[in-house]
């Protein structure tokens, strides 16, 4: 099947619960059996050919990852060596303090120290002998690597802490682990849907960078029904103050009711959806992520978080430009 028709069967599942949708005609027109199994077949070999010269480079390489936890909601835990030198950005985010893009910030503004002198330089190499300091602590690369998968609710905050004291997503993943985790991506706090947290600043940087254009899949309600006239212009490109906001795929979830739409992005700007729907004149009234990066929240009740499987870890590792 298609990406987009998986993307628009994802979001009919999710938002619809299985009833009749619009999105049937934006279906395109099914192969036969014998041949979307072929295509399978096909599919399922390049991929396992794909890993395996992946695995046995990482080996070659002596960088080999150890993956344990093959069930949903067993921690799978991922030991990586620590390299004998690597950019201080990266240094940072192994730590588990940010992402490797949020430590090129800390490390301009003078905040981190090496062997007691400030170092600015974002590339600037670390060896295992190094003492890196960071807000007066010593940071040491996090060894074991965490990801869940949390359905966030509204009214959290999409952050580590907050100063006026709201409640944030770590409240909701309490004693799920030792290792320090923070969010990939934001999620708005009246946005509610898929969010993942995670350790591993190197998988961090893969899923957030814009060059990636990374998938995203909301269930939108609307205060009043979605023109046509709007919906083509949408699909055309929205100008915003900080340039066209381009839309992938757009599609009314409800036939009989026009206030309810799927919009499919893969831009990361702050606020896009809501702010595409405002530029027409229309109130997002509630805003659901139903996909991100592959990863959805079935079987995940609001609120509630589980760690990821061993294959959706490797799915994300292997994660391909515009899935």
């Amino acid at each position: 099947m298609e990406t987009k028709d998986r993307v628009l069967h994802g979001l009919f599942y999710f938002c619809t619960m299985k009833k009749k949708s619009g999105f049937e005609k934006f279906m395109s027109k099914e192969k036969s059996g014998a041949a979307k199994k072929e295509q399978f077949r096909q599919e399922k070999k390049k991929l396992t050919k794909e890993r395996k010269e992946y695995f046995e480079k990482k080996r070659a390489e002596g960088r080999s990852e150890v993956v344990a936890g093959e069930k949903v909601g067993k921690k799978p835990l991922i030991t990586r060596p620590v390299e004998e030198k690597m950019p201080l950005n990266k240094f940072i985010a192994h730590s588990g303090v940010c992402s490797r893009r949020d430590a090129v910030d800390i490390i301009k503004n003078g905040k981190v120290k090496v062997n007691g002198t400030i170092v600015t330089e974002p590339g600037f190499k670390i060896s295992p002998n190094d003492t890196v300091n960071f807000n007066g602590k010593k940071l040491f690369p996090v060894k074991d690597l965490v990801y869940i998968l949390i359905n966030k609710p509204k009214d959290y905050i999409t952050t580590t802490e907050d100063e006026k004291g709201r409640k944030t997503v770590l409240d909701l993943i309490k004693n799920a682990t030792k290792e320090k985790v923070y969010p990939v991506g934001r999620l708005d706090r009246n946005t509610s849907g898929v969010l993942l947290l995670t350790n591993d600043g190197e998988l961090t940087q893969k899923l957030t960078h814009p060059s990636n254009e990374v998938k995203k899949l909301y269930a939108v309600t609307l205060d009043k029904p979605l023109t046509k006239a709007h919906f083509d212009a949408i699909l055309k490109g929205v100008p915003l103050e900080d340039g066209i906001a381009n839309v992938d795929v757009l599609a009314f979830t409800d036939n009989a009711d026009k206030t309810q739409v799927g919009i499919e992005i893969h831009s990361g700007r702050n606020r896009i959806v809501r702010r595409i729907f405002e530029h027409y004149g229309y109130d997002v009234k509630n805003l659901d992520r139903v996909i991100f990066a592959g990863l959805t929240k079935k079987n995940v009740e609001r609120g509630k978080w589980r760690f990821l499987s061993e294959k959706e870890v490797r799915d994300l590792k292997y994660f391909k430009k515009g899935k």
